[in-house]
């Protein structure tokens, strides 16, 4: 798999390695040395992925991953020095697909990339298997195009991981799908969280969408193994 990815990174020996790992694997490399530019360049090449770095001389990084996300689904990898676990919870909670601690080898990093866009590409088949572009069950409507749920006409705001594992429920509605499974269909294998993440993601779905989240009629708990959907 190959693509084009956009690296908003400031040194300048970071930025030379990591377009020599990744243009020898075969991806098209497009460099940023700061948010402002990297938000530029995103918005008119349109990549196929982000590796993103926190510490940038003009924008926080937290706030240049918010406003990528803002702007489309593009799949967005932090790459970064700062090695914490509420950062990491912090990056996909803020709309990051990965989130990877420097310095890292080339051989996972290109393999972080290749996951993640596998991931973003079959999300996107799911959304035009031919159900179309809208999800409707009851009172619930998922507009997959436009990533918009609404209930009973009112709009709910998601963020990118809670519409990501939305979309793995209803697009297998009454198939019991166990915590590994979802894990690894919404944050990939490689992820670290585990299913007590999945455990918080979920009652945030319910408390959004249930009308008695102690009493769901949407997302139900199958015993220890797994959710399923209506």
């Amino acid at each position: 798999m190959s693509g084009t990815l956009l690296v908003i990174e400031d040194d300048l020996d970071s930025c030379d390695l990591l377009q020599l790992i990744l243009t020898r694997k075969g991806f098209q490399v497009e460099m940023a040395y700061d948010a402002s530019t990297g938000l530029q360049k995103s918005s008119t090449l349109q990549p196929d992925g982000i590796i993103l770095d926190l510490m940038l001389p003009d924008l926080d990084g937290w706030q240049a991953c918010a406003r990528l996300r803002e702007m489309s689904d593009v799949p967005i990898i932090i790459l970064t020095a700062l090695d914490v676990a509420e950062y990491s919870i912090k990056g996909l909670e803020l709309g990051a697909d990965a989130y990877l601690v420097k310095p890292v080898a080339p051989e996972e990093l290109v393999a972080r990339v290749r996951a993640v866009l596998r991931r973003a590409s079959r999300l996107r088949t799911r959304r035009g298997d031919g159900q179309g572009s809208l999800f409707t069950y009851k009172k619930l409507v998922v507009d997959f195009d436009r990533q918009e749920v609404t209930v009973a006409g009112q709009r709910v705001h998601l963020t990118p991981a809670e519409f990501r594992l939305l979309t793995v429920l209803v697009q297998h509605k009454g198939r019991l799908l166990p915590h590994q499974f979802l894990v690894r269909q919404v944050w990939g294998p490689e992820f670290s969280g585990g299913v007590d993440y999945l455990h918080r993601y979920i009652n945030y779905l319910r408390r959004k969408l249930e009308k008695d989240p102690s009493q769901p009629e949407l997302i139900h708990t199958e015993g220890e193994i797994g959710y399923r959907f209506a």
